[in-house]
């Protein structure tokens, strides 16, 4: 086996709480590095400590603005590796353009496929992230992935604040319906679901629902939240249908502008997300857990060769 140097851990410019959180669960100190952009827009890049034979790990997701945060992720990994990092590891929370891993229509690319390529080409040796958007997207890399799941962060929340006895799990659309069946049984939990259409990128329109929701509290829950207007769609309905209150438990709080104002005054009663992307609360109902310790502790046992596979699974899913 072989044996990697100090661990280190680096930032982009995408998240750099979490890096710190990170670094403080683990009681190492976060790297030193130069990350900056020129006037015309280029990113610049330098690594202002010796790490040569270290086991590098990069935090950076890719979230808005996504194409300038993968092209810095794309110039950290390639200083590092000409700075003779042993193993560069891309701590990637959000995977940017994971919606695009298909070719649904013709004369389309697979945008998730051809990142995956770049962070190859980079230098990446593995890839840590948290709940891709298509699982399948792991079998994009010719490289190790290490895939984390949030899942378990929102169970301890809500088994403190939420009466699960009269909850419901309810998934916004079809796509999400094996999500939901995991999250029912890991919280012993009857599950419904809503289907929808979409009218554009922003509009989507619940039509059906199914599942028994009068009386209940109910619990949406994606992997990403953007416009809002899935979830706001479904939460609708299903206040419709006599539901006591609606929360939305969403890995990646990728909210734009339009986002935050349908939560402002839409059915959600509470948004509960994570760190894996920066959120704004805005003294709104959004409660922002930290996945700090468990990108920690995926960190520490990827540095010392141990197993991770406590740390993804999820019951069922």
């Amino acid at each position: 086996m072989m044996k990697y140097g100090p661990l280190k851990i680096f930032s982009g410019r995408s998240n750099p709480l979490l890096a710190s959180e990170i670094c403080t669960f683990l009681n190492v100190p976060l790297g030193n590095a130069t990350v900056k952009q020129f006037p015309d827009g280029e990113n610049f890049v330098k690594i202002d400590e010796n790490i040569r034979g270290s086991d590098v790990f990069i935090v950076q997701p890719t979230c808005s603005p996504a194409n300038d945060n993968i092209m810095e992720l794309l110039i950290m990994i390639d200083a590092a590796r000409r700075a003779s990092a042993a193993r560069i590891t891309p701590v990637i929370s959000f995977f940017g353009y994971a919606r695009q891993d298909r070719k649904d229509k013709p004369r389309v690319a697979i945008t998730a496929k051809l990142i995956a390529n770049m962070l190859v080409a980079a230098g990446a040796n593995r890839i840590l992230t948290l709940d891709l958007h298509a699982q399948q997207i792991q079998g994009f890399f010719d490289i190790p992935v290490d895939h984390l799941f949030a899942a378990g962060e929102f169970y301890k929340y809500l088994a403190k604040n939420v009466n699960t006895e009269n909850l419901t799990i309810c998934s916004p659309d079809v796509g999400g319906v094996k999500m939901t069946a995991a999250y029912a049984d890991m919280l012993a939990c009857p599950f419904a679901m809503v289907a929808k259409r979409r009218i554009d990128s922003e509009t989507v329109e619940a039509i059906n629902l199914v599942g028994e929701v009068a009386g209940r509290e109910v619990l949406l829950v994606d992997d990403m939240i953007e416009s809002v207007g899935t979830l706001e769609a479904a939460a609708k309905i299903i206040k419709d249908n006599g539901a006591k209150s609606v929360r939305a438990a969403v890995t990646h709080g990728v909210l734009t502008e339009s986002g935050y104002k349908r939560l402002q005054n839409g059915c959600i009663d509470e948004l509960i997300t994570t760190n894996s992307v920066p959120v704004d609360p805005r003294n709104m109902n959004i409660k922002v857990l930290s996945v700090a310790e468990l990108l920690g502790e995926a960190i520490n046992r990827i540095h010392n060769h141990e197993s991770v596979t406590s740390l993804f699974k999820i019951k069922g899913y």
